[in-house]
């Protein structure tokens, strides 16, 4: 995951383009997906943890695109990367891919104090 800090956190052009720049809209659509975000990563590494590589991808998928249309770019990378590695069955880079999740999450949230 080598250069991922250079990607933007956050696409605020897509994420205006999605709430037609109703930054309460905004607000609540990033707030959705920091909950749903965490909710997402406690079922990753309870699948992680029976290694259970399949369920790691359904999830990662999911994320890829819920991240994808709001604008959150670096969380979408990080997502797309932990898909691949469950599709080839590597249970330990899924683990060090939620854990740099945990942090996108993060970088997410402090992107989105600002909204």
């Amino acid at each position: 995951m080598k250069g991922m800090e250079a990607l933007s956190v956050l696409d605020i052009a897509q994420l205006e383009n999605v709430t037609m720049n109703d930054a309460d809209l905004m607000r609540e659509v990033v707030g959705a997906l920091l909950s749903d975000a965490g909710r997402q990563i406690e079922s990753l590494l309870q699948a992680i943890d029976r290694a259970d590589t399949r369920e790691c991808k359904r999830l990662a998928h999911g994320l890829v695109g819920a991240c994808g249309n709001v604008g959150a770019v670096s969380l979408a990378a990080v997502s797309s990367s932990l898909e691949q590695y469950a599709t080839v069955g590597d249970v330990d880079l899924c683990r060090s891919s939620v854990e740099r999740l945990t942090i996108e999450v993060e970088r997410l949230r402090t992107a989105a104090s600002s909204l």
